[in-house]
């Protein structure tokens, strides 16, 4: 039964972890990738639409993004919805395609996407934070209906703490590698 607690409590912090990857694609390196595009929505005949749902995006160069609309008539489209975007992106259509071409980052500008960043792995740990309460709730549960002993209600939060430790670890060491990919020139 406690296995059970600690395999779902690892499931869902593997979960925080998956989502901060995730965040943490969107946002902008110096280098071309289609990752950040992947939180720009374009009206699709009055849906909203994610982009790589109505375009092939590729990167053919460092610096470039190209997306190509699979509906020609979406180019307007596809062009205002990355210039609204907050990713500070001027892209250009030739009436085929809109490049996307990735400007190098200024200073300013990376210490703002590292404070992002920080924002984001604090968002993840407090996520991990709160599955831990969790698990230690339904084991303090499981010991008040007697359905385990206090051995295993300890053994059980020591091993949720271990799980914590190790995905807060994780955490920390994503954003390290994250502030140096935004930080390199």
């Amino acid at each position: 039964m406690i296995q059970d607690v600690v395999k779902d409590m690892q499931r869902r912090m593997h979960g925080a972890l998956e989502s901060l990857h995730h965040e943490f694609r969107t946002l902008r390196t110096g280098r071309a990738n289609v990752g950040m595009l992947d939180g720009i929505v374009v009206e699709y005949y009055g849906t909203p639409t994610p982009l790589a749902q109505v375009a092939s995006l590729k990167v053919p160069e460092a610096s470039m993004i190209v997306a190509e609309p699979w509906d020609k008539t979406m180019i307007g489209a596809i062009e205002k919805a990355i210039r609204n975007s907050d990713l500070g992106l001027n892209p250009a259509n030739d009436g085929k395609i809109v490049r996307i071409p990735i400007p190098p980052l200024t200073e300013e500008r990376r210490k703002d996407l590292v404070k992002k960043a920080h924002h984001m792995a604090e968002e993840s740990r407090t996520a991990i934070r709160q599955v831990r309460r969790d698990g230690n709730d339904k084991l303090k549960r499981m010991l008040k209906d007697k359905e385990i002993s206090e051995d295993d209600d300890k053994r059980g939060h020591d091993e949720i703490q271990k799980l914590t430790d190790k995905h807060i670890d994780e955490v920390a060491s994503v954003l390290k590698q994250k502030e140096a990919d935004i930080m390199s020139v």
